[in-house]
């Protein structure tokens, strides 16, 4: 039985390792050869793949309308990955409608997001692995979102070297409105024809961009938008802008439009431009207007600025050089430690706010969490916000975090029972039993390096 079980496992690592060399293969034929359009995809969505996907999807993650989880589809995984391919072999394969859930976005609105079916997620997990494989070698370097071996510490260097160079003196902050809910379904299947030439795999994706929305029972439609919370949707949504943002940045806007010095870092949906000029700036912002139309997008005007930044803003205008936000921080022109003014951040007061709402909510529902429970989960919530706020410049912001967090547990413990006899006193005991992480600068945003 254990010999049997040995070589399952060596045949399963075997079939693991072909699959990754054929997906390098993919990557290879991308770099060397970008105008080759790939013919035969959907026969990589075979069982072994299907279940390697399937043994990557993380647990415990909300189910779809199905009500399917990791654990109940692992159950009898053989029969239902053998059952789906075989669905899929005779086109039979149809995703079921995403479940429409909210979350907050800010103080006054809700993000839309889709949770696809179990059974979808991983297929739009192995179709979202080949996807990448080819257009990881076409995508520009100021790219950063949802990509594998980026994050948002890269994207905010990548902007910090464009804004510190001499030749930036204005920044266009823009914003797309709605850009997830507002994809042209035809247009990104006109930009995935342009690389790939298998209409099944194409069909699939198709399938999936309009399998729908199911809200409180009742079924909607998709005809447009990719839900965000879809395994597939990131690939997607960077495929779209990377033809309709990106592509012509560089071959128009920098290169032929302006007459000075352009840059661009984009992280999703989220770009800011820099620029020498001013009169670049202007055409810039009035021409992207006219682009996104084409495509079924529109610029956010309430959230979308030109304002003088760079090298001699502090000598420039009627006051303060204007401020921006981008990617959760507030990004402003100020004094360094030698003097000498520079780019520099703190946490966004938006961001800021929506953190400690998020800590109240929790801290106010659990307060009655036994000690250990609730010290270990406020670790981590420090922890992780450490690890994302904590870049250079920024202590103050997360020090400010740290003692309204302090504040507030104290605050809630403290209201445990009417007695309210969780004194200072006693709160610094149960800090001295309990210490819980100090705020440090984990990211140097000047190196490319970890701290």
């Amino acid at each position: 039985m254990t010999s049997i079980l040995v070589r399952k496992q060596m045949l399963h690592a075997e079939v693991g390792k072909q699959m990754i060399t054929k997906l390098a293969r993919i990557a290879e034929v991308a770099k060397t050869k970008p105008n080759e359009r790939f013919t035969s995809l959907v026969h990589l969505l075979n069982k072994q793949g299907l279940k390697d996907c399937y043994l990557e999807l993380p647990a415990g993650k909300a189910a779809g309308i199905d009500k399917q989880t990791k654990e109940k589809y692992g159950m009898n995984l053989e029969a239902n990955l053998e059952d789906l391919v075989a669905r899929m072999k005779r086109q039979a394969y149809k995703p079921q409608a995403s479940r429409r859930t909210y979350i907050p976005k800010d103080e006054k609105s809700v993000r839309p997001l889709g949770i696809p079916a179990f059974e979808d997620k991983i297929v739009q997990k192995a179709m979202s692995r080949i996807l990448n494989a080819i257009y990881e070698q076409k995508f520009k370097g100021f790219s950063y979102g949802f990509r594998p071996g980026r994050n948002q510490h890269q994207a905010l260097q990548d902007l910090d070297k464009h804004i510190m160079h001499p030749a930036c003196r204005y920044v266009v902050d823009a914003d797309i409105k709605g850009f997830f809910n507002h994809v042209d379904h035809d247009w990104l299947m006109k930009f995935l024809e342009h690389d790939i030439a298998d209409p099944n795999f194409l069909r699939l994706i198709r399938r999936f961009l309009k399998a729908g929305i199911m809200e409180d029972g009742k079924f909607e439609a998709t005809r447009e938008g990719t839900p965000q919370g879809g395994v597939i949707s990131p690939i997607l949504a960077n495929v779209y802008l990377h033809y309709v943002l990106d592509l012509w940045f560089d071959v128009y806007v920098k290169r032929k439009a302006c007459k000075g010095k352009a840059e661009i870092t984009r992280f999703a949906d989220d770009f800011v431009c820099c620029f020498e000029r001013k009169d670049d700036a202007d055409l810039f912002y009035a021409e992207l207007q006219q682009r996104l139309k084409k495509f079924n997008l529109s610029v956010a005007e309430e959230k979308t600025k030109i304002i003088r930044f760079g090298r001699g803003a502090e000598n420039g205008g009627d006051g303060k050089p204007g401020t921006f936000d981008f990617l959760g921080f507030r990004h402003y022109w100020g004094k360094g430690k030698n003097g000498k003014h520079r780019l520099k951040r703190k946490t966004s007061p938006k961001k800021f706010q929506m953190r400690m709402r998020d800590f109240t909510a929790w801290i106010r529902k659990n307060r009655h969490m036994p000690e250990p429970e609730l010290v270990e989960s406020i670790r981590r919530k420090l922890q992780g916000h450490y690890q994302y706020y904590g870049v250079s410049d920024n202590f103050d912001g997360i020090n400010a975090y740290f003692r309204e967090v302090l504040h507030l547990t104290r605050k809630w413990r403290n209201r445990r029972s009417q007695k309210k006899s969780f004194t200072i006193e006693k709160f610094n005991m149960f800090l001295a039993r309990n210490p819980l992480p100090k705020p440090r600068i984990m990211v140097n945003l000047y190196a490319s390096k970890r701290l």
